[in-house]
Parts: C-alpha cells; structure tokens; sequence
C-alpha cells in the first residue's frame, strides 16, 4: 500500500532543528512549509525539493504572520499534518540579571509565538479530523539550574499549554507531544543564546552554567538529524508519548529529577496532608 504523503509545517526552519526536521521529512517524501523570520534563508532547502516545499515568512512574535503562513500553506497543500514549534531562543543569566524587556520577549517568543501558531493551524486540523502538534522544549523545561531561570520558565510554560492541550485535541485526533532535547549540535549556543550583564554577586552561582554554555558551542553530542527520526519515529507509535527525552544528558536528568522530586514528596508527605479542617464532633 502506498504511503500517502503528509504535510509537516515548520516554524524556525532555517537552522538547527528545524532544517532537520524539514530535511527528514523531504526524506520521507512529504511535503514541507518551512517558515522562518528570513525566508530567504530557506533557499537551498526549496531547491532541494521544490516540488514539495514552500518558504514562507513567520515571525511568531508578529501579528498576522502565523494565520497567513497557515492560510498560504491549506491553500499549497490542503492540510497540514505535523505541526513543529521549533522557533525560539535562549538567555543565560540570573532572573535579576536579566531585565524586564528581556524576559518578556523571550515569553513572547517561546511561549506566545508558539501559541498564536497552535491556535492558527487549529481549526484546520480539527476539521480534518488528525495530526499532531510537536512542541520542542527542552529538558530544562523540566528543571532549572541557576542562570537557566528565565529560559527555563517559558518551557515550563509551554510544556504546561501542552500537557492540558494533548487531553483537549484527543477526541480530535490529533496527538501533542513534547520533545525534550539535550545538547545538540545546532546553534542554539551560538547565534540563538542571548548573554545577559553579569552582577557580581551572582558571579559564583552562575559561572558554572555561562561557561558551560559558552564551550559547548558545536562540540555538542546530539545529532539533530537523528533527533528528527527519533520524533517521526515516536509520531508514527500507536501511543505516542506525551514528553521524548532526546540524548543521553536529556534522559540521565530528567530521571535523577522524577526521582529526586518523589524522594522529596514522601519526605514532606505528612506536613502536606496534616492540612484539612480538623473534623467536628456531633
């Protein structure tokens, strides 16, 4: 039986994950919208497959730009099967270190811009009936280390939207999932890491992760292109997860963090359930 060709819509495509993501799905011969703030950039991919791809320009933090992307890719393709939240950036500093407009704009990217892209696609995916919404957070959107804070909290945010959305589109068919990637080899710790001023006293708290951040830079384990079969690979599972750790690190840390998290509620068990209204006499 011939494999019918689906439609994956992708979001920050130009780079990293996302490129991969479009080039494994051109593997599979589906078909690609790859959007991204600076379409040109999206040139050599349209030339590999031109038949099958179109470029498009998003910025998720722009009005207007997601309902058009989405628009312009019902009206290429007809539908849009795999949606991938893949836009976004990160910033190393404390939370005092980093300023208001800073840590609002990173919310505006990685938790609304994802959002206003979910609730463009939609309507669209309901009315067909399936798909599936792939959200990529990270495996700090399920702990946080100091320097980490800020981009961690707007992956705590997505991965709270996403969760009570997978219950919401079940009955829908579409699926969500959240992918947690380790260190992987894009240029999230190059271009996409924003550095915030340093206050001396968060100097010692910090260093650790500023440096970590800063040599990491393509020495990374994580292979994007095998982070991008992993997913389709999870996507085409009768029960997808709800979360995909991807890497190593991923896997060791979000496990030591469950662990460490249940050792920590049955320590703090009873002064957590000794708080009922103590029961009346008649």
């Amino acid at each position: 039986m011939t494999r019918q060709a689906q439609t994956w819509f992708i979001t920050g495509a130009s780079s990293g994950f996302g490129e991969a993501f479009a080039r494994y799905a051109l593997a599979q011969g589906d078909n690609v919208v790859a959007t991204a703030r600076s379409p040109d950039r999206l040139d050599a991919l349209v030339n590999s497959a031109p038949e099958r791809i179109i470029a498009l320009k998003l910025d998720v933090t722009m009005a207007g730009d997601a309902e058009a992307a989405v628009a312009e890719a019902i009206a290429r393709f007809g539908r849009i099967d795999i949606l991938i939240n893949n836009a976004g950036y990160g910033i190393v500093g404390a939370v005092e270190e980093t300023p208001e407009h800073e840590l609002r704009a990173l919310m505006e990217t990685n938790f609304f811009g994802a959002t206003t892209v979910i609730r463009a696609a939609l309507p669209f995916m309901r009315k067909q009936g399936s798909g599936a919404i792939v959200n990529v957070s990270s495996m700090g959107g399920q702990m946080s280390v100091p320097g980490f804070a800020p981009y961690s909290a707007s992956k705590f945010a997505l991965e709270g939207l996403s969760e009570g959305l997978h219950g919401e589109l079940a009955p829908f068919g579409i699926k969500v999932m959240i992918v947690e990637p380790g260190a992987f080899r894009t240029s999230f710790a190059g271009s996409a890491l924003r550095h915030m001023p340093i206050i001396a006293d968060y100097r010692e708290a910090v260093s650790g992760t500023r440096d970590f951040a800063s040599g990491m830079h393509l020495s990374q384990a994580g292979d994007p292109m095998k982070a991008a079969q992993a997913i389709g690979l999870a996507l085409q599972a009768p029960d997808t997860p709800l979360r995909l750790q991807l890497g190593e690190d991923a896997i060791m840390a979000v496990r030591d963090h469950a662990q460490a998290l249940l050792a920590e509620l049955e320590v703090w068990e009873a002064v957590g359930l000794d708080t009922a209204f103590a029961e009346t006499g008649a």
